[in-house]
């Protein structure tokens, strides 16, 4: 029930991406995208490869700093038998599709570090996707303060997160034990979320040939989850339960 309460939005959310990172590279600034090391890094990497191949967006270093979402990437690539025909089509051509021109995969501590001297326009994907843990908050502290740069979440950001606290306009943010300024453009872009929306969830449900003894909602806000059981009640006449904290139910 993450989008239980709403619709992803319908704009063309490829132009969108290379709109953000044009507009942050021409104020000389660097896009941060806190980014889920599993999937969500490996379809930036997809996008990014299509938008420059397509010449929609102007080539810049793309630097994937996180150990998990590189040696996920790695297994990507080597399991082309798990590819869809969009991206075997890709491979067969002869082109790599989750490596796009001028990416860097910064593994080491070092290479981590010396992207925070780098004072030239690039992209950073690095976990954790909800900015709460790992190498992101390192580029985040260094990014946020300054109006140049763009801070651009692809991904749900729950309840008590950092990334949450970005997003909701705070003007400043809690990291390594002090305050840090907000002065960075921020923004979202819900298109890339791997949870479908309500409507799509109806969707799926409505085709089952006869409704669960009952249904359960889980993976949300509560505003969310008490969103979707309605929808689900009155719209296919299920009996649908919110679980609490700690609640037993027998099966």
């Amino acid at each position: 029930s993450t989008y239980g309460d709403r619709l992803h939005p319908q704009d063309d959310f490829r132009a969108r991406l290379a709109d953000v990172v044009q507009s942050t590279a021409e104020r000389g600034g660097t896009v941060v995208i806190p980014s889920f090391a599993v999937g969500r890094t490996q379809e930036l990497l997809y996008l990014f490869r299509e938008l420059l191949e397509q010449g929609k967006m102007n080539s810049l270093p793309i630097h994937v700093d996180s150990p998990m979402g590189i040696d996920v990437t790695d297994i990507y690539m080597r399991h082309k038998e798990e590819h869809d025909l969009e991206t075997q089509a890709v491979t067969s051509r002869g082109d790599k599709p989750f490596s796009p021109p001028e990416v860097h995969f910064d593994r080491s501590r070092a290479q981590s570090i010396a992207l925070n001297q780098a004072r030239f326009p690039m992209i950073i994907i690095s976990a954790s996707g909800m900015a709460t843990g790992g190498r992101v908050v390192h580029h985040l502290e260094r990014c946020l303060p300054d109006h140049r740069n763009t801070v651009l979440f692809v991904g749900f950001q729950g309840a008590g997160t950092r990334g949450q606290a970005i997003l909701s306009g705070a003007e400043s943010v809690k990291m390594h034990g002090r305050e840090v300024r907000i002065r960075a453009h921020i923004e979202r872009m819900e298109n890339l979320s791997a949870h479908a929306d309500y409507g799509e969830i109806l969707g799926w449900l409505g085709q089952f040939k006869k409704p669960p003894g009952k249904t359960f909602l889980v993976h949300g806000e509560p505003k969310a989850a008490e969103a979707l059981k309605s929808k689900v009640t009155h719209k296919l006449g299920w009996n649908v339960s919110v679980p609490q904290y700690l609640e037993r139910v027998a099966l």
